[in-house]
């Protein structure tokens, strides 16, 4: 299959570049056409679900459009909307004549909206702030209308700017409390201790601030902020805001397809190649907020451990500054230029956490460590058995030579390591894994079963494709519990369907896993045009391709849901492929033949005594409960800008936080164990031991790891039981 779509492609790509095989010319002089006439063909002949560019399409890239330039609605008026709205069933004619006349006139009138703003937010910071009268605020933007006066423009700037500048009044009221604590601790140490803090400088006395002094500072931070915001928007050429233009069109077709501006691609060509510096995290943006979207194992992120999947970054600091930049509103690339920098240097990230909390978080850049990508595992004795836990972050290979390590490979080495310590049930930890090789699902859902099916791939404008395992050889055949969670997709999904529907393994773990059954190819767009001479067209990531169970279903959406549910923090969150813009459906198709594993396990009554379990676990349940906290804290949308009241409210979450202190403290009695080739190379590698005892430590405080090891234990029980009883039948 992938030396046939490597081939199809290839067709696809000498088609677009050779008038021998089309007749379709991109010659056009204006580079900006030129661009729409390049993707609107790549989406219209290789995408795998193209789009109707209709009247319907049309609506929805104003909208989304509208909304990407000006998501606060504080730049455009209505009468400017009113004006625009000629073009609302008009563009997709425009697309098609490659006619840029709406962007002309919308980019226009923004760079004079974003002139007269910078008048309107200076004007409001050089009031006080009254924070003692009774007022709301919504930050639910998209319910708000388009202001109709330029009064009505300056009081929409007030209020948000308000909004923003109560956070900083609270941040130094908060910073000169501390201090007063210190300075009251100081009292309290010797002479000696004391002078020692200060000769260090780790104490130093400040001046009690007045009210009146504080505000004004929150007002300068706030507007040094826009300052830096509005820096950056000077330095937008025409060319960047016609890239917003281009994805708000190509996105329509699915949440996946995405161009990039020749800057855009060079950073994608090094973010793929897996060498570059930075925090380790993938960012999405969602409205106005940048949103941790992953976070990459092995990176700088993930060695310090406090940023995690679904915090916001609000702010940003180098490490040798004294003052944050605001990158709300911010557009991505430009909040990713602060937050990315040279190795060895710190950036301080102000995050929005999961739970609604506000907090401050250094990290110290690096190259991401490639080796924590790795498949690891780790032995661990219960009820008097021996079990494997293997943790595979990605499915990872070399695509220059696959018979370089790969993630199937690398699981078959911990499979064999494992069987020679004498494991009697092995548990696959996919949590967190985001996907990587299809090649590699095949060849590891072969280490469980004896031969068969394991995906079934359709390509645009090609019949489906059933990807077999051919390998008679099984290498591991006793019991088998696979982890996942909400952000397990794409490949993670692909193996924990094929065993599931094999009746291989139990699946424990989310509702569902993220949902995403596509993948996407990026196609150099200066490969379509002949002596080109417009300069770097950048290139376009679309979806071809889409992923279908052995049973027929997509794993679109839907994604694969466990056996044994268990919840956890992201449960409520709108986190999944469900929740994107624009994502494709969810259909089915003809099922592959396969035979259902044959064994002595009873998978109903082990399933069964776990769900049992689960309803009476008081640790699920305060988790489920910080869940639905958490969910309710991040659904609010009106706050006040009174600060008794904004204090008491954040008060009232830092107390009910409290509460869920505990599901930290949680433990167990297990003890982990690494493999002896691994504790030989930990006698003269005390980065790898720690590392592992960092792990080990995580897994012994896992209530889904205790639950995964119990449902081994009961499948090898129920192995027992069912074969004595089959031979007595017998």
């Amino acid at each position: 299959m992938k030396r046939n779509y490597k081939l199809s492609l290839l067709v696809l790509l000498l088609a677009f570049a050779s008038c021998s095989f089309t007749t379709k010319k991109f010659q056009d002089p204006n580079k900006d056409k030129l661009l729409i006439q390049l993707v609107t063909y790549v989406l219209e002949q290789g995408h795998f679900s193209p789009q109707d560019i209709n009247d319907s399409f049309s609506e929805q890239v104003f909208t989304d459009y509208l909304e990407q330039l000006d998501p606060f609605k504080r730049y455009f008026y209505a009468s400017d909307i009113e004006e625009f709205e000629v073009y609302k069933n008009q563009l997709d004619d425009q697309i098609k004549a490659y006619d840029l006349s709406f962007f002309n006139l919308t980019h226009e009138r923004l760079l004079k909206r974003i002139s007269e703003s910078k008048d309107v937010y200076k004007e409001v910071l050089a009031k006080p702030f009254d924070f003692s009268v009774a007022e709301d605020f919504s930050t639910d933007y998209e319910k708000l209308e388009y202001v109709n006066s330029k009064k009505e423009m300056k009081e929409r700037w007030r209020q948000q700017l308000k909004f923003s500048t109560i956070a900083n009044y609270d941040d130094l009221i908060s910073d000169q409390e501390m201090a007063s604590k210190t300075s009251v601790a100081l009292v309290n140490m010797s002479d000696v201790e004391r002078g020692k803090l200060q000769k260090d400088n780790t104490i130093k006395k400040k001046e009690k601030k007045s009210i009146k002094k504080i505000e004004v500072e929150a007002r300068e931070v706030t507007r040094s902020s826009l300052d830096e915001l509005y820096d950056f928007i000077d330095d937008r050429q025409r060319k960047d805001w016609f890239s917003v233009y281009i994805n708000a069109i190509v996105e329509e077709f699915d949440p996946h397809t995405y161009y990039f501006a020749p800057e855009d691609k060079d950073r994608f060509d090094v973010a793929m190649s897996g060498n570059f510096e930075g925090i380790g995290a993938r960012l999405q943006k969602k409205m106005d907020a940048t949103i941790v979207n992953e976070i990459i194992s092995g990176g700088p992120a993930w060695r310090q451990n406090q940023l995690e999947v679904g915090d916001q970054i609000m702010k940003v600091r180098q490490g040798d500054e004294t003052e944050s930049i605001t990158i709300v509103g911010m557009r991505l690339e430009d909040a990713i230029k602060f937050i990315k920098g040279p190795k060895g240097t710190d950036v301080v990230l102000t995050l929005k956490k999961v739970d609604g909390t506000i907090e401050d978080v250094t990290i110290t850049r690096d190259v991401v460590e490639l080796e924590e990508t790795y498949a690891k595992s780790s032995t661990v004795i219960k009820d008097d058995k021996k079990f494997g836990v293997i943790n595979l972050p990605k499915f990872y290979v070399d695509f220059e030579d696959y018979k370089k390590r790969n993630a199937a490979s690398d699981i078959k080495l911990e499979i064999e390591r494992l069987k020679e310590e004498g494991v009697e049930g092995i548990v696959l930890d996919l949590r967190n894994n985001g996907g990587g090789s299809l090649q590699t699902v095949v060849d590891m859902g072969g280490l469980f079963i004896e031969e068969g099916p394991i995906v079934q791939v359709k390509t645009a404008g090609e019949p489906k494709e059933i990807l077999n395992d051919r390998d008679k050889s099984i290498v591991w055949d006793g019991p088998l519990v696979i982890l996942v969670n909400e952000l397990s997709a794409s490949a993670s999904e692909i193996l924990a369907a094929a065993m599931q529907d094999y009746k291989r393994a139990i699946v424990i773990g989310s509702e569902q896993t993220y949902g995403k059954g596509t993948v996407q190819n990026v196609l150099d767009l200066n490969r379509m045009v002949r002596q080109n001479s417009e300069g770097d067209m950048g290139a376009l990531k679309f979806t071809t391709q889409k992923f279908y169970r052995i049973n027929g279903g997509s794993t679109q959406l839907e994604g694969v849901k466990s056996d044994v549910v268990v919840p956890d923090r992201y449960s409520y969150i709108d986190i999944g492929e469900k929740d994107q813009e624009n994502p494709l459906a969810w259909d089915k198709i003809e099922p592959a033949e396969f035979k259902v594993w044959s064994s002595y396990y009873d998978f109903d009554a082990t399933i069964a005594n776990s769900k049992e379990r689960m309803a009476t676990n008081e640790q699920l349940k305060l988790i489920d409960a910080n869940a639905q906290w958490v969910k309710r804290i991040r659904d609010r949308e009106m706050y006040s800008l009174n600060y008794d009241d904004y204090k008491k409210t954040l008060e009232l979450n830092q107390e009910e936080s409290k509460s869920f202190e505990k599901i930290s403290d949680y433990t167990t009695n297990l003890t982990f164990q690494s493999l002896p080739y691994e504790m030989k190379l930990m006698d003269k590698d005390s980065v790898l031991l720690e590392k592992r005892d960092r792990w080990h430590t995580s897994l012994s405080k896992d209530v889904y790891i205790e639950e995964a090891l119990n449902v081994l234990n009961d499948l090898k029980m129920t192995y027992d039981i069912k074969k004595v009883a089959t031979s007595v039948k017998n």
